[in-house]
């Protein structure tokens, strides 16, 4: 197929099975676009539906999200992982409103030099809401151009990447390009899939060579295997007599930026010098089931364990802890495991397993 083939076969697939009424695409804007594109990094669309419309029903514009509070925008991506994410949002939105008087450029370089805006999301944002010439290639993308291409090697390899971003700046129309973006993500989301692809249904089969090899499971060759280092942490819930957890907030960088989180001892013993910081006196103690968190690079294997406690002085100075209650609480980022046993205590709490 010539581009000009590739591009018309696209878009009139779009025209008979694409995708029109996913939410972002409903009074399309270049904040509602890039919301949209930053939570489907690494995120499944079936995913972010109810995330998005509740991050929108909460910051409806650039200006909304701008002034909020990071603890709102991190309580209303709690779940979707990859944190760095949501304060690159606030970041972004902070910077589209004081240097750019709240419109996003309309330029894909400028764009991509916001934070958490790479070249792909440049060009989505670009492309889906402007109009703009511009090329994408995330993930789904990849796969289409990989197998279409029949593109050894993996597209993490600057190489590879360099010579797919080369395949898509080809492809790319110079008219309908909102469509054939949109098309080229639902390809891959759709037909062209990880596993048993839908060839046959395939507006591009014809050229497709991994197709006509009989190869398609070998394209886009999968990252390089590295066994995951283990690492293990114990995190105390302590409850109060009101049955309030202390939490801390973890520093802006690193992992877990931002978000609230349970204390991480290395073992029982520093349970002890952790009470006496906050002036407690600990009580009951009960094991609760365990519970591991992959992360991109390591596996976190976490004992929680729940500790009555009493104070044996006024409140919790400390600026970047407090009480957590179960029964109201409040609007916080939390991390995923954090959220799942705090439910776990609380459901120990209520059932009085603990006097």
């Amino acid at each position: 197929m010539t581009p000009e083939q590739f591009g018309a076969a696209v878009l009139d697939w779009y025209d008979r099975h694409g995708r029109k009424d996913l939410p972002w695409q409903q009074g399309i804007t270049p904040y509602r676009v890039w919301v949209s594109e930053i939570m489907l990094q690494q995120t499944q669309v079936g995913t972010v539906l109810d995330y998005f419309d509740r991050f929108m029903a909460a910051l409806p514009t650039v200006q909304s999200l701008a002034a909020a509070e990071e603890d709102e925008v991190l309580h209303l991506w709690t779940g979707l992982g990859y944190y760095s994410r949501a304060r690159n949002l606030h970041k972004t939105a902070k910077i589209v409103v004081e240097r750019h008087d709240g419109e996003f450029p309309r330029d894909v370089e400028q764009l991509a030099e916001l934070p958490g805006i790479g070249r792909s999301t440049a060009g989505a944002i670009a492309s889906l809401s402007m109009g703009l010439r511009a090329p994408i290639l995330d993930g789904n993308v990849k796969r289409v151009l990989a197998r279409y291409l029949a593109q050894e090697g993996y597209p993490g390899e600057p190489r590879v990447a360099r010579q797919l971003w080369e395949a898509a700046e080809r492809f790319t129309p110079f008219e309908r390009v909102n469509h054939y973006t949109q098309a080229m993500m639902d390809l891959g989301a759709t037909l062209c899939t990880r596993s048993k692809p839908s060839c046959l249904l395939c507006p591009l089969r014809s050229g497709c060579r991994a197709n006509l090899l009989g190869r398609e499971s070998d394209f886009p060759a999968a990252k390089p295997r590295k066994s995951l280092p283990q690492k293990r942490t114990l995190m105390p819930l302590l409850a109060n007599r009101e049955g309030a957890i202390l939490l801390y907030r973890r520093p802006s960088s690193g992992l877990w930026g931002g978000l609230w989180s349970l204390p991480e001892l290395d073992d029982l013993e520093a349970l002890a010098p952790l009470a006496a910081q906050h002036a407690l006196r600990l009580g009951e103690r009960r094991e609760l089931p365990g519970l591991t968190h992959t992360f991109s690079h390591f596996q976190l294997a976490i004992e929680p364990w729940l500790v009555r406690v009493d104070s044996a002085a006024p409140g919790v100075a400390e600026a970047d802890w407090l009480w957590y209650n179960l029964a109201t609480p409040p609007r916080l980022g939390l991390a995923a495991p954090v959220k799942k046993l705090l439910k776990r205590a609380a459901d120990e709490l209520n059932a009085g397993e603990m006097s």
